[in-house]
């Protein structure tokens, strides 16, 4: 993006020359208004939606990926499909922060088709485990970390 500066203008008036600023010109204003809104749109929605995380590892395990993540509060974390399902994240009541209603965060329902996905946004600061119900003998659990 160019930055733009204000132009300066001379005027003579009876022998005296006087420097006067002038303003862009509204064919270099209005684009870049647009363009700095963009921006900020573009930047909302990308701190709306901090991460995702894969169900089941590319090679088949049977694991989150990744297995511990950080966000900030505030922000989602979409859980994709992705293999060696079927899967489901529920949160462990007894591993989330007080007051936080682990059932209503958890997706009990079997997601079976590659791609599959649900979005938790997440507005309480503390640590959240959760695990897979068909293969948490197999180890498949997660963490996230709120700030």
């Amino acid at each position: 993006m160019q930055a733009v500066a204000a132009r300066s203008v001379v005027v003579c008036q009876a022998g005296q020359a006087k420097a006067q600023k002038a303003a862009a010109p509204v064919s270099v204003v209005r684009p870049l208004k647009a363009l700095g809104a963009g921006v900020a749109s573009l930047a909302l929605a990308l701190s709306a939606n901090a991460a995702t995380v894969k169900l089941g590892a590319d090679n088949g395990a049977l694991v989150f990926e990744p297995a511990t993540l950080t966000i900030s509060k505030g922000e989602s974390v979409t859980f994709v499909n992705n293999a060696g399902f079927p899967h489901n994240v529920v949160f462990d009541e007894d591993e989330v922060p007080s007051g936080v209603n682990a059932e209503a965060i958890s997706h009990e329902d079997y997601l079976n088709a590659p791609g599959e996905s649900f979005s938790v946004t997440f507005d309480t600061a503390g640590s959240y485990s959760y695990y897979c119900e068909p293969h948490q003998g197999a180890g498949m659990a997660g963490k996230i970390t709120v700030n």
